[in-house]
């Protein structure tokens, strides 16, 4: 096929010696097939943010820390360097979190590269020279689901525990080669520690992966991971292989903070009375 213009200087460079065939076109990047010697890969184009459909990049981008404090400034103050810096972030993350998972050996694209706003990476096959599917167009077994639930959650806490939420997890950013489920689509993720939307995105990631599971086995439904995943990392017990029950209890002891508030105002008030009297008794008895 016909170069498109934003992979052309990747294969002016050598990086990419033929573009095979264009893959999908989604709301924030267009990818195509590409041969890279005697390898197919993937070539991921990020569309420019004015041309981006995803429009809740600031709940996604909270906690991403910029490279120098100039920066971070800029960025604060949505100056045109600040916004081209922010930009410049976004599609970054993608990258920076392919390669941080794969080194906690979580099953994604292992990354090639990223020049000019396009990423290369592994092409996730079907074992037949065709690309693998998508896990929303696959039938499964109870037994298969399961196991594919199951190899999903380990992946989620091992993100977690390397510091990221995918933020997006749902049946059609997982697709599934010879091996399993293989999680793609990384733009979003979100830092665990520093993002005040993680734990919702968190739970929110592991209810649609049980939605999607429990069609084919119904007792998945009755799990609740996400929950119990997040309270054992924010209580600091969350490691890569803990053993998980899928089941949470919340805590009955939840504060009212309206009641709460109420007996700070009675004890504020008692003790006013009570130093009002201690000093009528001092008056009295001068």
């Amino acid at each position: 096929m016909k170069v498109p213009k934003r992979l052309q200087p990747l294969v002016d460079d050598g990086l990419i010696d033929e573009v095979v065939s264009q893959l999908m076109s989604g709301k924030e990047a267009q990818v195509y097939v590409v041969r890279c010697g005697d390898e197919l890969r993937c070539a991921k184009v990020f569309k420019e943010a004015s041309q981006r459909s995803f429009k809740q990049a600031v709940q996604y981008q909270e906690g991403r820390k910029a490279r120098n404090t100039r920066r971070a400034r800029a960025m604060a103050k949505k100056t045109r360097y600040g916004q081209k810096e922010q930009e410049a972030a976004w599609l970054t993350s993608e990258v920076d979190a392919l390669y941080r998972l794969a080194a906690a050996d979580v099953r994604v694209p292992r990354p090639h590269g990223f020049v000019d706003g396009v990423l290369l990476m592994d092409l996730i096959s079907d074992g037949e020279d065709g690309v693998a599917p998508q896990l929303g167009e696959v039938a499964l077994s109870p037994e298969k689901a399961r196991e594919y639930h199951d190899r999903i959650i380990t992946d989620v806490v091992r993100m977690l525990c390397a510091g990221l939420v995918h933020g997006d997890l749902s049946e059609f950013n997982v697709l599934v080669d010879q091996d399993g489920p293989v999680i793609i689509d990384l733009p979003q993720a979100v830092d665990a520690a520093g993002n005040n939307n993680a734990p919702m995105l968190l739970v929110r990631d592991v209810d649609n992966m049980r939605a999607w599971f429990g069609r084919f086995e119904p007792a998945l439904l009755n799990t609740d991971y996400g929950k119990e995943i997040w309270a054992l990392y924010e209580a600091g017990e969350l490691h890569p292989d803990s053993r998980l029950t899928g089941h949470f209890e919340p805590d009955t002891l939840d504060v009212d903070v309206m009641e709460l508030m109420a007996v700070i105002d009675d004890a504020r008030e008692e003790a006013e009375e009570r130093r009002e009297r201690e000093r009528d008794d001092l008056e009295d008895d001068d």
